[in-house]
Order: C-alpha cells, then sequence, then structure tokens
C-alpha cells in the first residue's frame, strides 16, 4: 500500500494511501475513509452508511445531514445514487475536510463541508429538518476508533429533532456490544421516537449500522428499491459488497 501524501502534527498523524485504485485516509492509523474513482460503493463500512438510504425512494430524500464527514466517502455515495438538493457536512477535524476537497474530490456541487464541533452544532441548530441524518462521529485512542459521544437518550433526542416526521436517521455503532447498549433499545422514550429500525453489517467489520425510521417500511422494499441500480445490484448479487440486514428489536 502506497503512502501518496503525510502529515504530522504534535499528536496526530495523518496519512492518505492508496491501495490499488482505492484511495484511503487514516488518522492515527484509524481508517477513516475509502474512495474509488471507478466505482460508487466503497466495498467498506461507508457503504452502509449508504445503503439505508434505500428504504426510501431517492425522491423522497432531499435534505441530507453528515455529521462526521471524514474524507467524504457517503457524501460521494450519496451525490452518486440519490443526488439529494442539500447536503450539510460537519466536521470538527480541519486536516480531514481539506483532506475531502484535495483526495477524494468532494466539492461545493456536491454538499457544503462546514467545520466545527458537530455536537455543538446538533445542539444549537434551529432550521429546516432532514431527510436523513447521518450520525458517524468518531476520534482515535490508541490506534483504535471510538465514538464522540455515547448514544443514550439526551444524545438521541437531540437528533430526532433534525429528522422530519418521515425521514430517518442513521447511526454507526463500532461494535454489536455497543448497538445493544444504544438508548433505542433500553429507553422507552427514545424507542417509541421511531416506526421501525434495522441494523446493517459486514463480515470483515465490526461496525454495525443502525436506521431509526420514522415510517415503518418493510425489507422487501429496501430489496427493489436497491435492485433499481445495476452496478450497486450486481456488486451485492457477486458478494463484493456482503452484508446482512437484520431488524433491530428490543430484547
Amino acid at each position: 500500500m502506497a503512502v501518496l501524501w503525510s502529515k504530522k502534527t504534535k499528536d496526530t498523524t495523518y496519512e492518505i494511501r492508496q491501495a490499488g485504485k482505492s484511495i484511503r485516509l487514516y488518522t492515527n492509523g484509524v481508517f477513516h475513509s475509502q474512495f474509488h474513482p471507478d466505482r460508487a460503493w466503497s466495498g467498506g463500512v461507508w457503504d452502509l452508511l449508504l445503503l439505508p438510504a434505500f428504504f426510501y425512494s431517492k425522491q423522497r430524500i432531499r435534505r441530507v445531514l453528515v455529521l462526521g464527514v471524514g474524507g467524504g466517502s457517503v457524501i460521494r455515495q450519496l451525490n452518486h445514487y440519490i443526488a439529494p438538493d442539500e447536503m450539510i457536512g460537519i466536521e470538527l477535524n480541519k486536516t480531514h475536510l481539506q483532506l475531502a476537497k484535495k483526495f477524494f474530490a468532494v466539492t461545493p456541487q456536491m454538499a457544503s463541508l462546514h467545520h466545527g464541533d458537530a455536537i455543538e452544532w446538533v445542539a444549537q441548530y434551529q432550521g429546516e429538518k432532514f431527510d436523513l441524518v447521518i450520525e458517524d462521529l468518531f476520534g482515535e485512542e490508541k490506534g483504535e476508533p471510538v465514538r464522540a459521544i455515547q448514544a443514550d437518550a439526551a444524545w438521541f433526542k437531540q437528533l430526532n429533532r433534525l429528522v422530519k416526521p418521515n425521514g430517518m436517521l442513521v447511526m454507526n455503532f463500532i461494535s454489536p456490544v455497543e448497538i445493544r447498549e444504544c438508548a433505542y433499545l433500553q429507553d422507552d422514550v427514545v424507542n417509541s421516537m421511531f416506526k421501525i429500525a434495522y441494523k446493517f453489517s459486514l463480515m470483515s467489520y465490526e461496525n454495525v449500522v443502525a436506521v431509526f425510521l420514522k415510517k415503518e417500511v418493510e425489507k422487501e422494499t429496501f430489496y427493489k428499491n436497491v435492485e433499481a441500480w445495476p452496478g450497486l445490484y450486481q456488486a451485492i448479487k457477486s458478494n463484493k459488497i456482503y452484508y446482512k440486514l437484520r431488524r433491530l428489536v428490543r430484547i
């Protein structure tokens, strides 16, 4: 794997690496983003952030908020498959935003990128709600990814304020254990905010991505919408994207 670019600050090491044609962003050894110039899907956890959008038709998703941009992989994917009218990305790490533009080719036409603390931004936001909110907030600790904020009832309620009545919230969890501890499965009030929830996983990653839907949608609708995209559907059928989709329910 070739290192195309690197930068060291007092306590942070950034690297842009190339594996085949894939461009990857690493920060302190943690794999943050991946982009392949010849296809929209990445073959990684970022596909799991994209796939929940297919529970709705693309005409239903016009405004998107991405909390935690990284290199902008999911922004590029959403732009290709869904083409929302507006995407807003919030990222604490200024270098990540610079790299998203330089190496991952995220343009102002795709999304409006903002440098800032996403947790504070959510608390202060008073504008129009979003059809899709993606929460992917992670830092690093001893070379391992760690959640920037606990997925407790208070955080779910803050995020819920930003989601339209028929919208969806997508959240990335480090592991199955972490998702089992989230407020949706532990708190009655949070559970009642959404009609149904599902979880996506990949065999090669510990991450579990959950989608919390304000409108009840069956898996068959998701499968039908995915089939409308031959390139993506073929990648799934040929196991290049080998994901699992399960209902997320309280025990």
